[in-house]
């Protein structure tokens, strides 16, 4: 069963619902390359020419770039014809050294140095801020961001402390209040799913890397949990942060880093099934996680319009069952992986 842009799903026991395809809007902060404004804007008339009407940012991406540019070409839109999404956790300032401040790993973005602040002044402030990038009123959810062993190491338990003893309620006064209708966390490593995100009541999580056509690691442990709490769930990067669009070619991008060998091994054997069964890979990689039951959405990211054509495309186009089949007898995806095929069981 095929789905349509247009579909919504409920996020959690929140009043809030998702399309279940939305625009990730890393690249334009200049991830992998530089993006000039004209381009921006181009991507950003596509995806909305394109009827995407949910948006997430960050303060993280292009450090406010994102963010700024988002705002700006949303600031002319209805407001009630749009769901947008960011995320607290950072404060960004201006550095003390600007002719020897690097912007990495961004290829461009802005001089802002970033700060981690979790309390609940931190996380107030970073809303804060993030209303004046956007020049925006108000945001739909807010997302803990980054939370993890990846970006502290050793000091995730102080972290994550200073977040349980003070910034989980600045949330939930936001929630209260009617400034945001949900808050979730940002998940980067499948170990978090069943650690730092079950200590709090969540009403989603933005998954980056832990389920996709590539990584199922997470079904039996963390999305199963996921389900059983009522946490809705939504794929922050189902392209795998890249190799998953371009392919298993010697230059292809996996978890934000070069694809290893073993990685690139394995899009090459979900390759050979899609040209078996003349299914485009990107296709299969946006439709495949919409198929989980706890999944309401994915917000795959796009630098150029082109791309933004593209994805919308992939979202719809039928995929045949057996092309799902196949993946599983040859175990390029868990046997038990809720797929396409299945989704009117689950979701209809």
């Amino acid at each position: 069963m095929s789905v349509k842009l247009s579909d919504q799903r409920k996020v959690g026991a929140t009043r809030l619902e998702l399309p279940i395809f939305g625009f990730g809007s890393a690249p334009i902060g200049e991830l992998y390359s530089t993006v000039d404004e004209a381009e921006s804007r181009a991507t950003l008339d596509a995806a909305w020419n394109g009827n995407v009407r949910y948006y997430d940012t960050a303060p993280w991406y292009g450090r406010g770039k994102s963010e700024h540019r988002l705002g700006s070409f949303l600031g002319a839109k209805p407001r009630s014809e749009f769901l947008i999404t960011t995320k607290v956790g950072r404060i960004l300032r201006r550095p003390k050294d600007l002719e020897n401040f690097s912007r990495a790993p961004w290829s461009g973005g802005y001089n802002f140095e970033v700060v981690f602040d979790y309390s609940y002044d931190g996380i107030m402030r970073s809303y804060e801020q993030s209303l004046q990038r956007l020049g925006l009123d108000t945001v739909d959810a807010l997302v803990i961001h980054d939370l993890d062993e990846g970006y502290h190491g050793d000091n995730l338990a102080a972290h994550e402390q200073i977040f349980f003893n003070g910034g989980i309620r600045a949330l939930q006064e936001l929630k209260a209040s009617g400034d945001i209708k949900a808050y979730g966390m940002g998940i980067n490593q499948a170990v978090s799913l069943v650690t730092t995100a079950t200590k709090t009541d969540l009403d989603f999580v933005l998954v980056a890397m832990p389920y996709t056509l590539l990584d199922q690691t997470s079904l039996h442990t963390g999305l199963a949990g996921c389900l059983k709490r009522g946490v809705s769930v939504v794929i922050g990067a189902p392209f795998a942060s890249g190799i998953l669009v371009t392919g298993s070619q010697t230059s292809a991008k996996y978890a934000y880093g070069n694809a290893s060998p073993e990685i690139q091994a394995k899009v090459k054997g979900i390759e050979a099934v899609c040209t078996a069964h003349n299914v485009a890979l990107p296709a299969a990689a946006l439709q495949f996680p919409l198929a989980h039951p706890a999944v309401v959405s994915i917000i795959p990211g796009a630098a150029r319009a082109l791309e933004v054509h593209k994805n919308i495309a992939a979202v719809e186009v039928s995929i045949p069952a057996a092309f799902w089949s196949d993946l599983k007898a040859n175990k390029l995806i868990d046997a038990d992986a809720p797929v396409p095929a299945e989704m009117r069981r689950i979701h209809g």
